[in-house]
């Protein structure tokens, strides 16, 4: 059976469209708890993490295997995160760590076959 790559690329973009939301639904309580902004930061990252789980619910399953896949996802837009929103350059260990997660999420949703 041949793999469906436009199929994985949609699920790919959702999962970094998912992240961003759920990165965001936590960093801005982050910014009123250490006084970097105001209380009214909470208002929308609410909002962040109710789309966060209206985007989960996008997903082709509700298991164990498509969560291990956006997982590894979730670590890449995190450092991506950590670089762009926080500044921190990321180290030559981080990205190995991405590159093994997401070779890790390749392994798992390219290698399963419906059925």
């Amino acid at each position: 059976m041949p793999i469906d790559l436009p199929f994985h690329a949609r699920m790919l973009g959702l999962f970094f469209v998912t992240a961003i939301a759920e990165l965001l639904g936590c960093y801005l309580p982050l910014l009123w708890l250490s006084g970097r902004g105001s209380a009214w930061l909470l208002l929308p990252a609410a909002l962040s993490l109710v789309v966060f789980v209206w985007l989960l619910t996008l997903h082709p399953a509700a298991s164990g295997r498509v969560y291990a896949s956006y997982g590894a996802v979730y670590i890449a837009t995190a450092l991506a995160w950590l670089a762009v929103v926080d500044g921190v350059k990321p180290l030559w260990t981080d990205y190995l760590g991405v590159g093994l997660a997401l070779l890790g999420a390749a392994c798992i949703g390219l290698g399963h076959r419906p059925g």
